[in-house]
């Protein structure tokens, strides 16, 4: 299963911006996607998630401000974010999880896509 992400790019302080994430392969179920971000010098960490039954969960710092959501027909996920602020600025990488068309599990990552938040 391969993960594309896209919608990266220069933001203002205060804007918006959507990225996006698109799976394909042989792909039977997806039971999770996930958002992370990772900066220069430091850990990956988890931005926000959306299981299978639809439940979110966000980081403290995005809580109110970013949206995770799927498009299940399309194996497509997004992250808007509102309100950015220059510690926003990351690589972002979307997540995907879930059972294979030949049964096996799958846990795959998209390449990341910049959000560069400045002025």
């Amino acid at each position: 299963v391969q993960l594309h992400a896209s919608g990266g790019g220069l933001v203002q302080p205060g804007g918006s911006l959507r990225v996006s994430c698109a799976a394909s392969g042989s792909i039977f179920s997806i039971n999770s996607w996930a958002w992370y971000r990772q900066v220069p010098g430091k850990q990956r960490e988890l931005v926000a998630i959306m299981h299978e039954d639809g439940r979110t969960g966000y980081a403290d710092s995005v809580m109110g401000r970013f949206t995770i959501s799927r498009d299940s027909a399309r194996n497509t996920a997004y992250l808007e974010a509102y309100s950015l602020k220059p510690e926003d600025t990351a690589v972002y990488y979307c997540n995907a999880a879930g059972l294979g068309s030949e049964g096996a599990d799958f846990s795959s990552w998209g390449q990341g896509t910049l959000v560069t938040v400045s002025s």
